[in-house]
């Protein structure tokens, strides 16, 4: 009787620790649970945004305290005004960030994107061989297809029209969506294409057509291409969050350089390419830092071609936590 009923009081004591152990864990995690910080961000479905989209899969937001929800936007100029409202960080470029810091709009960057360079091209300037148009200097008078008139890539290609001697107002330019530019040159309805990876791979791996050259280099090379933004009052007052989500974009960053497949399933998942693209495809640099000085080049860029006239300091549009 004495070994049973031992036996009975071991057993209890065994089951009611684990009852208690679950009961601390399940408190734990709604704990943790309650202390993550949510984040709104807006994304464009391109491979520079591919860290974020790590970040989430891979739970490294999450492990450094940020409950990030992501939405899918189509264009990056609309989104400016929209932080501190319907998101909290999103997707943006210097042009976009310069023009609405010019109009008054409180935002600023707080992280690094993709970094456009010599050695890492996203960019290309696309036409057919044989079409007459063998330098940069023969596109006077041409029409342009852009993804949208007043983005970085049509701001890019003005400035570096202007610094190869071909008046910028001497082209033409029309939104053509990336899927559909192909078609447009081939058709004769365009006589040059701004494009940007995998439509670039694509098209260059046909023998009818070439490149110019990357006219985000005439910026600077390298030269800032993305970033994130914030609404400038949130950021002040969210500084944790902020060097929390700098943070993860860096981890995530080195998660890719080291998991190159897990990362390229990621990609296809939320830009909706297949695997025989998503393999192949040239993926940008990714630098989650950011400095004033990368800003302030395309300040001036976009005053030598007439695009800013209004004053904007670019130590006060970049966050310094």
């Amino acid at each position: 009787m004495i070994g049973n009923s031992s036996l009975s009081f071991k057993t209890i004591r065994s089951v009611s620790c684990g009852i208690i152990s679950c009961l601390i864990l399940a408190m734990t995690n709604g704990v943790t649970a309650q202390n993550l910080t949510p984040i709104r961000a807006a994304y464009v479905p391109v491979a520079t945004w591919l860290p974020a989209w790590v970040a989430k899969e891979k739970g490294i937001f999450k492990n450094n305290g940020l409950d990030v929800t992501l939405t899918p936007i189509q264009n990056v100029s609309l989104l400016p005004p929209t932080m501190g409202k319907q998101f909290d960080v999103a997707a943006s470029t210097p042009p976009d960030l310069i023009k609405a810091a010019a109009n008054g709009i409180d935002v600023v960057a707080i992280t690094g994107g993709v970094v456009e360079s010599s050695s890492h091209m996203s960019m290309q300037f696309v036409v057919k061989k044989n079409a007459g148009i063998n330098s940069i200097k023969d596109l006077s008078g041409k029409t342009i297809a852009t993804p949208t008139i007043g983005s970085i890539m049509h701001l890019a290609t003005l400035t570096w029209l202007k610094k190869n001697g071909v008046d910028p107002n001497s082209i033409r330019a029309v939104e053509v969506p990336f899927p559909n530019m192909v078609d447009q040159l081939k058709g004769s309805r365009v006589d040059a294409l701004e494009l940007l990876q995998p439509f670039v791979g694509q098209i260059l791996s046909q023998p009818e057509f070439m490149t110019l050259g990357d006219p985000l280099l005439s910026v600077d090379d390298p030269t800032l291409f993305v970033m994130w933004i914030a609404n400038g009052t949130w950021a002040k007052n969210n500084k944790e969050a902020v060097m929390k989500w700098s943070q993860s974009i860096a981890e995530a960053k080195e998660f890719i350089e080291k998991n190159s497949a897990e990362s390229r399933a990621i990609l296809g998942k939320y830009t909706n390419l297949p695997p025989a693209v998503t393999e192949k495809i040239p993926l940008p640099y990714y630098d989650a830092s950011i400095k004033s000085s990368q800003i302030e080049v395309w300040v001036k860029a976009l005053r030598d071609i007439g695009a800013l006239n209004l004053p904007v300091d670019p130590n006060k549009i970049v966050f310094k936590n």
